[in-house]
């Protein structure tokens, strides 16, 4: 088996489907990487990039805001809060975004609100540190 098929999908569209040799993306623990006849795998994953090396050699990157990973001998999927492809990134709107929810958090009384605000801050953060590393 040379291949793994390699599913990406987040609440709003499917981002990447189709056969793999390598991925690669933040678990809860670590960082994993997974080839084809990998064991049987659920975890939570954390806001990062999903680094996929596909049939032909291309690398496709995908940010996550975090979200499931199943994994299966011969199938990854990726079950995301939230998934971008890495060349549509905009920092501009993630800094807004940021920018936003500090404001919001800073407002924020319920114990509930202060969580998912803090929730949403952490993925807008990791997704700004992405978007720096690929620059460089």
């Amino acid at each position: 088996m040379s291949t793994i098929f390699v599913d990406v999908v987040s609440a709003e569209e499917g981002i990447f489907s189709g056969n793999a040799k390598f991925v690669a993306l933040p678990g809860q623990e670590g960082e994993l990487g997974i080839l084809p006849g990998h064991v049987p795998l659920i975890t939570r994953i954390r806001p990062g990039a999903v680094r996929i090396k596909t049939e032909d050699g291309a690398d496709e990157s995908i940010f996550v805001a975090g979200g499931i990973l199943e994994v299966q001998p011969d199938r990854v999927t990726v079950l995301a809060d939230t998934a971008i492809r890495s060349k549509d990134l905009d920092e501009a709107k993630a800094k807004k975004a940021l920018e936003e929810a500090q404001l919001s958090r800073a407002k924020a009384q319920s114990d509930l609100d202060i969580a998912k605000l803090e929730a949403t801050m952490a993925a807008l953060s990791a997704q700004l540190a992405y978007i720096r590393r690929l620059r460089h």
